[in-house]
């Protein structure tokens, strides 16, 4: 852009990069000499000249992001612009932009996906939760009222809806991007994950020890969820070994039965589950803390025969 201060400012095009040509169909001969305003119309030509002030006011680079419409479709810039100066006065500016159309259409996208996954989970815990806890409530009572063989399977089947909707609101929750982090020792979370698992008699082993970065309350989730899923393929009497392998790979491993080769990507589907009293959530809502953390999550054989779930991340310097 040519600057002109003799009198009040004005911006006129000197040339436009062939990138640029490509990408909007305009070319230095059609712009040369004109205003933002005569290219781009008045309104969306005010709006360029707002930003070309800025950075003369300013006398150093600016960035920012502008969204203009070009052939009858809003394409979004991230653009760099910076001051040329000759005589000690600005005489023209540069500016370096990019198409990140995509990308912005990606994250409104994203943020609308996020605004229903809340309206959802609202939904759940206000207006399903209520009335599930008044029917809970009432089914005890009956069966500690009267014999009847469908009391117990009432109460056992609104138990499940309780343990359904417990589920879905964390997986609706749990994907966002963890955006702070805090030092998490792994001994320290995995006791108290397992003292709040009814585990029965099976055991636990930590093999090694490890302090790392992530966002503990949702990690609690990760670890008592795989805790639950050794306990109900494995049995009662199942060992849980957790340890790692170098410093930045964690895993959880059993001696139970273990997953087949040709359902091991299956398990982390929604709504999977082997067992007839799982919500088939357990492992899903894993993945998603996992890999809202950055790390990644793979299934094996363990070092007994039994299920092993290895975390790969990257450590902070």
């Amino acid at each position: 852009m040519d600057v002109d201060t003799s009198r009040e400012i004005t911006f006129r095009f000197d040339r436009l990069s062939p990138a640029y040509e490509r990408q909007t169909g305009l070319t230095t001969e059609q712009v040369r000499g004109q205003t933002p305003r005569e290219v781009f119309g008045e309104e969306r030509g005010a709006r360029l000249e707002a930003n070309y002030h800025r950075c003369v006011k300013a006398g150093e680079p600016i960035s920012y992001q502008e969204e203009l419409r070009i052939g009858g479709e809003a394409r979004v810039w991230q653009t760099r612009l910076a001051p040329v100066t000759t005589g000690g006065e600005i005489s023209g500016l540069v500016g370096i932009t990019r198409n990140v159309t995509d990308s912005v259409k990606q994250e409104r996208r994203l943020r609308r996906q996020n605004e229903r996954l809340d309206e959802f989970a609202s939904v759940i815990s206000h207006d399903l939760r209520n009335p599930l806890n008044v029917a809970q409530g009432r089914a005890t009572l009956l069966d500690e009222q009267i014999e009847s063989e469908h009391t117990g399977p009432l109460v056992r089947a609104l138990d499940r809806m309780e343990a359904i909707i417990m589920d879905t609101l964390t997986l609706a929750r749990q994907g966002d991007t963890i955006e702070e982090a805090e030092s998490v020792r792994l001994t320290d979370l995995v006791g108290q994950c397992w003292g709040v698992v009814d585990t029965d008699e099976a055991t636990l082993e930590i093999a090694d020890e490890l302090v790392f970065d992530g966002d503990r309350d949702r990690l609690q989730h990760v670890f008592e969820n795989l805790f639950r899923n050794a306990v109900e393929h494995g049995g009662p009497g199942v060992t849980v070994r957790v340890g790692c392998v170098g410093p930045d790979t964690i895993y959880v491993e059993d001696d139970g039965p273990g997953i087949p080769v040709d359902r091991r990507d299956e398990v982390f589907e929604p709504g999977h589950s082997s067992t007839s009293g799982g919500t088939g959530f357990g492992l899903t809502i894993v993945k998603r803390i996992v890999e809202a953390h950055g790390w990644t999550v793979s299934v094996t054989e363990g070092s007994d025969g039994g299920a092993r779930f290895e975390f790969e991340f990257e450590m902070s310097q």
